[in-house]
């Protein structure tokens, strides 16, 4: 590994550089950061600085400044920038109630974010393109506030105390603990009261009551930017009451002013030219740049701030309010060691997936784990149980990935680490049915063989260091399934875009019928799709000639990534007779999937799960969402899906169907959810034995599983939020009140309430012992909480605390949690800090105060209406105003 070269050394080898430039204010490190960006923003022209303040920023050699890519995402793990860890999506950390794993967590990311930098500076010393940065737009504190949401998926969850506190720990372990290096730097987002709906995003208006703000949607960007010290914040691409957020005066007022905010904020990506073409607040986009910089919009992720020097000429803007905006970024550059170099130049791309990180990832997916319902012991399964693998999330990659994921190594597929953990010979495996009616789905590995009468599932892969399938394979093998995400990645041993693969055997027809089959590519904006042929029986059905990018192709681009579909091939298969197959996949574009996909006859693959359920002692079905179906604003119209968003909670009738058939033969069914929202299904609820929510686990998710259903592991996840019985009992989606929302405002029956989760054991509660049982408004109170684990199992139990105030009591609210392990008739005591905003309640103007009166303090292992909790009072005298 190479030294830090210092700046110095590179200024003085920078085409046009002098001695002036090497005496230069902002290369003297006994300078602040601040005095230093003020330095080198005052040699830019104003085309210079229009350019460094767009996501993708130029070099400046004259100044040493490289290329920079400030796009960049680490929502679970690196994202889009080859392989990485992928740790469980964002909602499954927040089911681990865990801090301290969260902190660990992100200090893992924000080392391997820091060996990708490092990487691909030697691939390119001129500097970095987008994701591969050492700042990060992460996480996402936005409170998951309508199950529907598409994106909850990537949040904390529903409460602001859990998801100020994960918030806090990941910002933490991102950036490290010396404010002046900075290992990273994270983007709490999205800047605020932002929760779908997902098509509407670019125009939507929030008017949102000053209650529900300061109540519901502030708490935790407080946290993360008073408490935790965040660098960086993202705007929102909503507006809220008429002002769309990246030009809304709460930046520059509230984030900066009373929050003391020093660091710069970065639009959602083309939030700036939203200001015309949706909230069409601004006449165009000079306009538009010059409103979003004055209110504090420092970093546009696209091209809108390209209009500045036009705004600066109209006299829309001055040069010196861009010149405090770019001064902000060139400071983070500094603290981001970017300009000087760091000890962490010399971190290795060993540090990529390291043993420590996937045991990392390993415990996240375990402890994310909720086990919401174990009728009659059903769960552990006996070691020697037959056991009946169904589901189409029992084999599917993207289900593992979760969206914003970096490229797994080894994926932890659930059926296999089944077939490891109980052994093959005990496992049946079909896959029943598809997510959804009608979607495209990965060939499952039952319907492949590697030839004409042959046993073995799958097909035969050629691997070659090539483009061309010339000579002799470096690698062969056989590939039970072909969905593959290759994005800024190849397989072991191979350069990405560098080599190419055949794929060859026999595809078997589970029912005589028409079907439908393509090949899946996901692949960048504006790209060509990749060298990609498909021969059934000798015919070419697929191949970028017959399938480009036109009449009968979709493309949907989301934040930068399209995902480019190849034309439908028809097929009518009049018997189950094998069909030979071959694929010549040459890889030269930067794809994220390939897949080979077909969609079936309805319930073609049903007789083979009802088969394996028959010859089995227990079902297992593994099925939920993925997100192909939830997400960022996606263009999925299925019933029940739009946009990205969710219409209904239920589980998609395809799957219920395989369920129903699966019940019908009389084995136990175990049911596996695989899903980033809330699965709301009365049917499930009533006829499964056990359920489990193992969310979107990462790379360790089908281990984790399967160590849980095995008795290894005791499920100690709780749930980060509530599960209802039905879209029908939510207000609409668009409507941003709290009323009737999330545990806090919801007054209704439920499916499993916020805070739940069963164990293995069973837990015992003292009531908790104050500090004081009285004290004056604005002191902080300790709670000291004792468990006992009064089961037979060693287990972890999550310690809630949760807080009921004057005027206020129905409904407690969590102030305090600790996820602890205690051993079997063991005790564990922990002590759990109830500060003055824990005790503090809003007034319907927006203000914030201890008040005077009765408090009730309940410790437990959930909520006081759902679990066995003790209890301690608390006299809180005189009140207390908090500030902003």
């Amino acid at each position: 590994m190479l030294a830090a070269v210092p700046l110095a050394v590179a200024l003085a080898c920078a085409p046009g550089s002098s001695r002036a430039q090497a005496d230069a204010a902002y290369r003297d490190t006994s300078l602040s950061p601040e005095a230093r960006a003020n330095d080198l923003v005052a040699r830019m022209t104003l085309k210079e600085k229009a350019e460094q303040m767009q996501s993708g920023a130029p070099a400046i050699e004259r100044l040493g400044l490289k290329r920079y890519g400030w796009w960049n995402e680490v929502l679970h793990g690196v994202a889009r920038a080859g392989h990485a860890t992928v740790f469980p999506q964002a909602i499954g950390l927040a089911a681990t109630w865990d801090t301290v794993l969260t902190e660990r967590l992100a200090d893992a990311i924000a080392l391997e974010g820091r060996a990708n930098f490092n990487a691909a500076l030697r691939r390119d010393p001129g500097g970095t393109a987008r994701y591969f940065g050492v700042n990060y737009w992460t996480p996402n504190i936005n409170i998951y506030r309508d199950p529907r949401w598409g994106r909850g998926q990537e949040t904390y969850g529903e409460d602001p105390h859990l998801t100020g506190q994960l918030g806090m720990a990941f910002i933490r372990g991102i950036q490290g603990t010396d404010p002046k290096l900075y290992k990273g730097v994270a983007t709490p987002k999205h800047f605020v009261v932002h929760s779908g709906p997902e098509p509407e995003r670019h125009s939507f208006n929030v008017d949102v009551s000053p209650f529900d703000l300061e109540d519901t949607y502030l708490p935790a960007f407080r946290n993360a930017i008073v408490d935790a010290r965040a660098y960086s914040l993202m705007c929102a691409y909503n507006a809220v009451d008429g002002i769309p957020m990246c030009a809304h005066p709460l930046q520059n007022g509230l984030v900066r002013r009373d929050w003391g905010f020093k660091g710069f904020i970065v639009s959602d990506c083309d939030s700036v030219r939203d200001l015309v073409t949706g909230h069409k607040t601004s006449p165009d986009i000079v306009h538009a740049a010059a409103t979003a910089v004055k209110a504090g919009t420092d970093l546009v992720c696209g091209q809108s701030y390209l209009g500045l020097p036009d705004a600066v000429a109209k006299g829309l803007i001055t040069e010196a309010e861009i010149d405090t905006s770019l001064a902000r970024l060139m400071a983070a550059r500094i603290r981001m060691g970017l300009l000087d170099g760091s000890a962490y130049d010399k971190v290795p791309y060993a540090e990529i997936n390291s043993a420590r990180h996937r045991a990392l990832a390993q415990q996240a997916a375990e402890e994310a784990i909720v086990l919401l319902k174990n009728e009659g012991g059903t769960l552990p399964l006996a070691s020697q149980a037959r056991i009946a693998v169904i589901g189409p999330n029992a084999a599917l990659l993207q289900s593992l990935e979760g969206n914003y994921n970096g490229t797994i190594l080894h994926p932890s597929l659930p059926v296999d680490e089944l077939r490891k953990a109980f052994g093959a010979a005990q496992v049946r495996y079909a896959a029943g049915a598809p997510l959804i009616d009608g979607k495209r789905m990965p060939v499952p590995e039952t319907f492949l063989r590697v030839a004409a009468g042959s046993d073995e599932h799958g097909l035969k892969g050629e691997y070659f260091d090539n483009l061309d399938f010339a000579g002799t394979p470096k690698l062969t093998r056989t590939d039970p399934v072909i969905n593959f995400n290759f994005e800024h990645s190849a397989p072991q041993g191979f350069e990405p875009k560098k080599f190419s693969v055949r794929w060859t055997g026999v595809i078997v027809p589970p029912v005589p019928g028409k079907y439908e089959l393509g090949f899946r590519m996901i692949v960048p904006r504006d790209r060509p799709l990749p060298n990609i042929k498909v021969w059934i029986d000798d015919e070419l059905v697929v191949s970028p000639e017959k399938a480009g990018i036109g009449a009968g192709n979709t493309a949907e681009c989301v934040a930068g990534n399209c995902q480019q579909r190849m034309n439908k091939i028809h097929f009518t298969f009049d018997d189950t007779k094998p069909r030979r197959v071959r694929i010549d996949y040459a890889r030269t574009e930067n794809d994220r999937a390939s897949t080979l996909e077909w969609v079936t006859p309805q319930d073609a693959l049903l007789d083979d799960a009802v088969a394996a359920a028959r010859s089995s002692d227990v079902a297992v079905a593994l099925v939920g969402l993925s997100p192909d179906l939830e997400g960022e604003e996606m263009k999925v119209d299925f019933p029940g899906f739009r946009g990205g968003d969710r219409l209904t909670l239920a589980l998609p009738d395809a799957q219920r169907r395989l369920l129903a058939a699966v019940k019908a033969t009389g084995k136990p069914l175990v049911v596996v959810l695989l899903t980033g929202g809330p699965i709301s299904d009365p049917w499930v609820e009533a006829n499964a034995d056990a359920i489990v929510h193992a969310w979107y686990p990462g790379e360790g998710g089908g281990a984790a599983i399967a160590r849980v259903l095995a008795g290894q592991v005791s499920p100690a996840g709780r749930l980060p939020y509530t599960i209802h019985r039905s879209e029908a009992d939510l207000p609409p989606f668009a409507d941003y009140t709290m009323r009737n929302r999330t545990y806090r405002y919801f007054n209704g029956p439920v499916l499993h309430p916020f805070g739940h989760g069963l164990s293995y054991t069973s837990f015992s509660y003292a009531a908790p012992k104050l500090s004081a049982a009285r004290v004056k408004a604005g002191q902080h109170v300790k709670a000291t909480v004792t468990v006992r684990n009064t089961g037979k199992r060693d287990s972890d139990e999550v310690v809630q605390v949760y807080l009921a105030k004057p005027g206020d009591r129905s409904n407690p609210v969590l102030a305090g949690f600790r996820r602890v392990h205690v051993k079997a008739g063991a005790s564990r005591t922990v002590a759990l800090e109830i500060d003055a905003r824990a005790q503090s309640q809003v007034d319907a103007k927006g203000g914030r105060s201890v008040r005077a009166g009765e408090y009730t303090v309940y410790a437990g292992g959930g909520q006081p209406k759902f679990a066995r909790v003790g209890e301690a009072k608390l006299r809180v005298e005189g009140d207390f105003a908090l500030p902003k």
